[in-house]
């Protein structure tokens, strides 16, 4: 029997093995984790046309939660691709931007959600192909 924390790469037997914030599957797992979630690829894509208020991207972001716009916002801030601006007016504005990795990104994020309008009916009718087997 293999001791558990023995491998780098904890498998999916090892949910109590915690595995180095330094190793490289670690760090690529959590680049993608950040870049695949639905709620960032959206607001990547909004702030790709500019800088935007939270309230204009709650509005345009159908079915976010205040906390999860707040979360997604947060997260991208720490990863270096979103910039968090805030101007003291009363009340406070606060914009959000992309910092010039988050530009990067955005434009191939832009290339994801045209991909997916271009085929979306495609993908509805094959589903219901699919589930009419």
């Amino acid at each position: 029997m293999r001791e558990v924390g023995t491998s780098e790469f904890a498998t999916h037997t090892d949910v109590s093995t915690q595995v180095s914030a330094s190793s490289a599957a670690c760090e690529l797992r959590d680049v993608l984790d950040r870049v695949g979630d639905k709620w960032s690829v959206l607001i990547m894509a909004m702030l790709g046309t500019g800088p935007r208020r939270y309230t204009e991207l709650r509005r345009s972001i159908d079915g976010i939660s205040q906390r999860m716009l707040t979360l997604t916002l947060r997260s991208l801030e720490r990863d270096g691709l979103v910039i968090r601006t805030v101007t003291p007016t009363a009340p406070p504005r606060v914009d959000y931007d992309l910092t010039a990795a988050g530009r990067t990104l955005s434009h191939e994020v832009g290339a994801l959600i045209d991909w997916a309008e271009q085929h979306r009916e495609y993908i509805a009718t094959a589903r219901r192909a699919y589930d009419e087997r």
